[in-house]
């Protein structure tokens, strides 16, 4: 069984490649905050501001200080990797 840390990696290569509705799809499936964070990328990837800001807030992020989609793709990683 692949760890859930591979597979928000696998969802957020999706969504890098625009591959929206599959990567949302397969990040509903996950529990935690990183996988909440990730769903609010995801939103705000796709222009849903309300979605990603309510996301961010089950995440336990600020939405309103968020970087650029670029940057969160990076922090994001990074988060993955962990400390």
């Amino acid at each position: 069984m692949r760890d859930v840390h591979s597979e928000l990696c696998d969802i957020l290569a999706l969504m890098r490649e625009g591959k929206w509705n599959v990567a949302h799809d397969r990040v509903q499936r996950h529990e935690g905050l990183l996988a909440a964070w990730l769903h609010g990328i995801l939103h705000l990837q796709e222009g849903d501001l309300e979605d990603a800001e309510n996301w961010y807030e089950r995440a336990g992020r600020r939405f309103r200080q968020r970087g650029t989609l670029e940057e969160e793709f990076l922090a994001f990683e990074s988060a993955l990797e962990g400390p």
